[in-house]
């Protein structure tokens, strides 16, 4: 029994190489194999508390590889890294669900995806938990809200307020906790609150636009951690690639979206908050060279003549710039290291099975394919043989790559989209004025 019990993180671990998804096993076993990456992630995350002080953000990484490179496997490695670093962790891949361009589908994705420290729980629920009020952390987060600098609708220290302070009302501490998350709060809840801790008249509540009130959501929530004692909050996004497959407007507000992540647009910068994104290593060449996105992105933008475009192509442009000329491109495996990687994995596979592994011929160790490759195929054939043994095993292997014709399925809204994101700041606003205008 002891034995079996044992074996189950290599079986895990397996698993997870086999169908080519990562996991914690997985990435216990085949570490990270990008020491560039690696050093370049520390910088940043050793640069966030500072970035904060300083009211700015630290400059976030893109790295591009292809099909089957590893960039997968490299975020969740950098999740582990970032735990272990006490920062709070999201992994958002770019979806129908996640489009680039939505902000606010991509704080969704963020806040219902961030792992804690530590903590297995709901993300929002663990951090407001680890609120000190007696705690130098948590001052620097109130006076922050507080400032008039901060330029954050009233509505967030006004929670802030009632969530430190009203100890007796657990309904609204979970509605507060909810609206942090994303989710509406009725203002008259938020007023009945105020008025029993005696602070009605000290917040002056305001309808807040859809999309300001996102952008401060991302503010605050990366405040918040740090108020909990964390370091800081990680985003990592996954398969930017898909940005492809847009409508060119819809591509530009995507590549002004990257480029607000990667920190580089002035007066829109996130404190508390670092970024590494992931995209194929032909998305430059493809999209912006050959699709002709360089060229017609800006201008398309700038002919719509408003002032949210004409902001959005500098933004748009100053994305595509990261994407040809800042990512940093994975490197394949050396010999060396597949070698590494291979005792290891036979290893593994002979604890997991309690069986000896033959020996997979060294040619193909040197052979010039992704890391994936090697790896699924040495599973494959182990697993073969374990279960057919003496029979003669061939792998045949065809190369895949991503499409970037444009799909316009991905920029569709469900009903239950529209209702969500349209309901919430309707009733928002109404329920204001309604009663703003009661005697």
């Amino acid at each position: 029994m002891t034995s079996n019990l044992a074996s189950i993180p290599d079986r895990r671990a397996i698993e997870a190489l086999r169908n080519g998804v990562p996991n914690r096993d997985a990435v216990r076993v085949l570490g990270c194999n990008q020491p560039d990456v690696e050093a370049r992630f520390s910088a940043q995350l050793s640069g966030v508390p500072a970035a904060t002080d300083a009211d700015s953000q630290v400059p976030g990484m893109l790295v591009a590889g292809g099909f089957g490179s590893g960039k997968s496997h490299l975020l969740e490695y950098l999740e582990h890294l970032g735990l272990s670093e006490n920062f709070v962790v999201s992994r958002v891949v770019i979806s129908k669900e996640t489009p680039l361009f939505d902000p606010a589908k991509v704080f969704r994705a963020a806040v219902e995806s961030a792992s804690v420290p530590g903590q297995t729980g709901i993300a929002i629920p663990e951090v407001a938990l680890r609120l000190r009020p007696d705690s130098h952390s948590y001052a620097s987060l109130y006076k922050w809200a507080n400032h008039p600098d901060s330029n954050m609708a009233a509505i967030f220290p006004a929670t802030l307020m009632l969530h430190e302070r009203l100890n007796n009302d657990p309904e609204l501490t979970e509605l507060i906790q909810n609206f942090w998350a994303g989710d509406p709060l009725p203002i008259a809840k938020l007023r009945d609150g105020l008025r029993q801790i005696g602070e009605a008249a000290a917040f002056s509540l305001k309808a807040v636009k859809a999309k300001e009130l996102t952008e401060q959501r991302f503010r605050f929530v990366a405040r918040l951690m740090q108020g909990a004692g964390y370091r800081g909050w990680i985003l990592l996004i996954d398969e930017v690639e898909l940005v492809g497959r847009y409508s060119l407007v819809q591509r530009g507000r995507s590549y002004a979206e990257l480029a607000r992540w990667m920190g580089k647009i002035e007066g829109l910068q996130i404190p508390g908050i670092t970024t590494v994104a992931a995209i194929t290593d032909d998305f430059a060449l493809a999209v912006l060279k050959r699709k002709g996105d360089g060229d017609y992105v800006g201008p398309r933008l700038r002919d719509k003549g408003t002032d949210e475009y004409l902001a959005l192509a500098p933004r748009a442009e100053a994305g595509m710039r990261i994407i040809e000329r800042d990512a940093i491109t994975l490197q394949p495996p050396t010999e060396e290291m597949l070698l590494e990687t291979y005792e290891r994995l036979k290893g593994i596979h002979a604890r997991a099975y309690t069986w000896d592994p033959p020996s997979i011929a060294a040619a193909d160790l040197a052979m010039r394919r992704a890391m994936r490759s090697h790896v699924r195929r040495w599973m494959n054939e182990w697993d073969l043989k374990r279960l057919y043994p003496g029979a003669s095993v061939s792998t045949e292997e065809q190369e895949l790559r991503p499409t970037y014709e444009e799909d316009v399925v991905l920029e569709e809204q469900s009903p239950d989209d529209e209702e969500r994101e349209v309901k919430p700041d309707v009733g928002y606003e109404a329920l204001i004025r309604a009663l703003e205008e009661q005697p």
